[in-house]
């Protein structure tokens, strides 16, 4: 439906005639209004204040595949795929079923990545514009903004976007804020011990991210991802990717962890000091009175605890309880993509939760 209410159209119009009209008077007629552009179904149907006001029966929100549901889905199209490279094409692509279609078997995953991201004329070389020009009006601003929020990995808040990306604050920036959040490119969080006034603003789509991140600086390497695997910047790019896997997962955590039918709030957490602060990720602040402090990490084989990390992780855990002064129990969790290497400073860690446990 988006896609056909163009400029001058009058397509909702239309649509309120018709439903109006003569399609509510049946008995015999089920209207499913569909569309990828969320902001557009939100404001033109569910907030619509003329002809279509309070006609909407039910709402389906489609969200992207868990990894169990890509995995399902490559078991059902036959493409054979192993678990490592499951989370690396979700890395990427996240759990959107088309891009999932696009996988070839014959390639490898940094072939498959190659031939569709990065070699003229592949299919998704011109994905990042055409999906802002078929969802907003206005794609300018939405990209403008995108960008913005992207330069800061962590979030930043309403007041730091405006800054950073020069522009007038306003009901317009609100406006915007939320369509990019309810189309899923944005998310938006309170940290730990905050109100909605301290909310940060952080990129959460995968596939947006890859772009800015390499697609759009790539100057014309058809094997780009082949040769940029396993270099430093690689592991870089893979460590933050793999956060935003969890993120997307924390369900799957919590069931990994045992405690599927606990209440539990997840949040983010910054430290008010400026010099010796720290940022945690992921907290899982449950109701039975326990803290599980979560540290996203990949790696290609076990995770090794190195004596410096030791010490920060000890630091980052001391910090969060001085800071908060909060009685519930901490627990140190670590999310890897392979486990914790079983050594002395593995001792720290409380619980483990591996990709294959995400995956289920």
């Amino acid at each position: 439906m988006p896609w056909m209410d163009t400029h001058k159209s009058r397509f909702v119009a239309a649509l309120e005639h018709f439903w109006n009209g003569w399609a509510s008077g049946r008995k015999d007629i089920m209207l499913i209004a569909c569309g990828s552009a969320t902001a557009w179904i939100t404001n033109k149907l569910f907030k619509n204040k003329g002809g279509l006001f309070n006609r909407a029966t039910r709402q389906i929100y489609l969200k992207p595949f868990t990894l169990a549901e890509c995995q399902a889905y490559c078991d059902q199209a036959s493409i054979r795929v192993n678990t490592h490279d499951l989370a690396m094409y979700y890395m990427i692509f996240g759990g959107v079923p088309y891009y999932l279609s696009l996988m070839d078997g014959r390639y490898s995953l940094p072939g498959n990545v190659d031939r569709l991201c990065f070699r003229e004329r592949g299919k998704l070389t011109q994905e990042f514009d055409e999906l802002f020009q078929s969802i907003f009006d206005d794609p300018e601003k939405y990209v403008r903004m995108v960008r913005t929020i992207s330069q800061k990995k962590k979030g930043l808040t309403r007041d730091e976007i405006l800054r950073n990306a020069k522009i007038a604050n306003g009901g317009n920036v609100t406006r915007i804020l939320g369509e990019l959040e309810a189309s899923g490119f944005v998310r938006s969080y309170a940290p730990f011990g905050k109100n909605k006034n301290g909310k940060l603003y952080q990129m959460s789509d995968p596939f947006l991210l890859f772009y800015l991140d390499h697609m759009g600086r790539n100057h014309g390497d058809a094997e780009y991802w082949g040769k940029f695997m396993g270099s430093p910047g690689y592991y870089a790019w893979a460590g933050y990717a793999f956060e935003q896997l969890c993120l997307a997962h924390v369900p799957q955590i919590s069931r990994a962890l045992g405690i599927g039918g606990v209440i539990v709030n997840s949040v983010a957490w910054r430290s008010n000091q400026i010099a010796g602060g720290t940022q945690i990720d992921l907290l899982l602040d449950r109701n039975d009175n326990v803290i599980n402090i979560c540290e996203m990490k990949y790696a290609s084989d076990e995770y090794a605890i190195s004596s410096k990390y030791e010490t920060e992780l000890r630091h980052k855990c001391s910090l969060f309880r001085d800071e908060t002064h909060t009685r519930k129990a901490i627990h140190l969790t670590m999310v890897t993509t392979y486990g914790v290497k079983p050594d002395a400073r593995a001792g720290i860690v409380h619980s483990q939760v591996t990709l294959r446990d995400i995956v289920g």
